[in-house]
């Protein structure tokens, strides 16, 4: 699993993270982003609506894991 630590960053930063390295996840493989801005809530699942990856949860405050799929 890849970890993400974009706490501290202000959306659109934790996306734009996520988009630039979840090319290092091979695929099947879970990229969980760590991010406390409110905005990652939306942003992220939004994102793997728009790329075509599987948002897997949130299974801890501010943790959110992607499944990568292409």
């Amino acid at each position: 699993m890849i970890e993400l630590d974009c706490r501290g960053q202000k959306c659109p930063l934790p996306v734009i993270r996520l988009a630039q390295n979840i090319g290092r996840a091979e695929i099947g493989d879970v990229v969980r982003v760590l991010a406390d801005d409110p905005a990652a809530a939306n942003d992220i699942p939004a994102w793997c609506r728009m790329k075509k990856q599987e948002f897997v949860g949130s299974p801890a405050p501010h943790t959110f894991d992607v499944r990568r799929l292409s």
